[in-house]
């Protein structure tokens, strides 16, 4: 997933600078050695003042293709739901490899049309799953390849912000496009493709969705059940994932790498300590009456960006395949239906 050593950096730009962009994106993307930072592109004086404010001298530009002449290589597209897709296919015009943020496009069609004109161009295209690298995520990807659990039967994750959180943001598109997209994502990693979707929201006085419930039959026979709110009051256990031989339940919220960016630490000023996750919020190995403490393994958000750079220099491939963003989207499409129309929906496998 790290590229040799010696590679040349690739030179690769931040378009958008509102959340995302300044609090996950920005500080992953200067920590990695292997990425150089052409510039951010927004047009707002607002955030081109809070770019200069939290890295002083870097450019700003107005457009990609500005920032192309600048001599990017590649983006991360941090900006809007509605305008990824757009920007996606834009910069691939341009010649530049691509980092886009969840949602990755609004529906599964859009997500397609990206991925083949990235295919067609000979372009990498990742879409920005971060939380694939979640500490308590990779401890239950590790317990399930060392058969602790036994067979997987049923999956349960939970994406919940305590409340009084102000709610989903315009810009996310609603729950189900936001949590949903990393909730479907990690159901699809562990388990495999989707066979049926049921799901179940509330509609705020926004408009947008959220208090998100999805049920899951995966095509082994498995099942997830999935929960995503900006305003719960008593948010459910972050993860309980059941097998014939036994459970792992995590109580704690969501994993750290977060916070620890939220408070302005990095990879590289925490260096080995970045991911670690404190004792009391490890997790349990449940049997019965019997239950065991795991310790949680190290979250590694800050491999993505080395890996995306190793895959610009066609060394390795992109750290999360874009094939899997059009299967996550067909989901969440199948979701959006079911909780429209109250009912089941099946999805073709195959």
């Amino acid at each position: 997933m790290t590229p040799g050593a010696g590679m040349e950096p690739v030179r690769i730009g931040l378009v958008g600078y509102g959340f995302g962009g300044r609090w996950f994106h920005a500080p992953l993307l200067g920590a990695a050695a292997e990425c150089d930072v052409v510039g951010v592109v927004t047009s707002s004086p607002e955030r081109r003042a809070l770019v200069e404010h939290d890295h002083p001298g870097r450019p700003t530009f107005d457009s990609l293709e500005a920032l192309r002449a600048a001599g990017a290589e590649a983006v991360a597209i941090s900006t809007p739901a509605s305008t990824h897709s757009a920007l996606i296919d834009q910069a691939l015009e341009l010649g530049l490899g691509v980092v886009c943020d969840k949602p990755f496009a609004l529906d599964a069609d859009a997500a397609r049309r990206s991925v083949e004109r990235a295919e067609r161009l000979g372009l990498p295209l990742a879409p920005y799953q971060n939380r694939r690298w979640d500490s308590d995520f990779l401890t239950v990807r590790a317990l399930a390849a060392e058969g602790t659990l036994g067979e997987l039967t049923r999956f349960e994750s939970r994406f919940e912000r305590l409340a009084p959180d102000p709610g989903p943001p315009t810009s996310g598109g609603g729950t189900l496009r936001d949590f949903g997209s990393h909730l479907v994502d990690q159901a699809l990693v562990l388990l495999g493709p989707v066979a049926s979707v049921y799901a179940e929201w509330r509609v705020r006085d926004s408009g947008l969705d959220d208090d998100v419930f999805l049920a899951l039959t995966h095509a082994n026979g498995a099942r997830s059940h999935l929960w995503g709110s900006w305003r719960q009051g008593a948010p459910g256990p972050r993860f309980r994932v059941t097998g014939t031989t036994g459970s792992y339940v995590v109580r704690a919220l969501l994993d750290g790498q977060e916070a620890a960016l939220l408070a302005g630490a990095t990879p590289a000023t925490l260096g080995s300590a970045w991911g670690a996750e404190p004792a009391e919020r490890w997790g349990h190995v449940v049997r019965g009456d019997d239950g065991e403490v795991v310790p949680t393994l190290p979250g590694a958000w800050n491999t993505f960006y080395p890996a995306f750079a190793a895959a610009v220099r066609g060394l390795e491939p992109v750290p999360v395949d874009p094939h899997d963003a059009v299967a996550t989207a067909t989901v969440l499409d199948a979701a959006r239906r079911s909780a429209t129309d109250g009912v089941l929906v099946s999805l073709p496998l195959g």
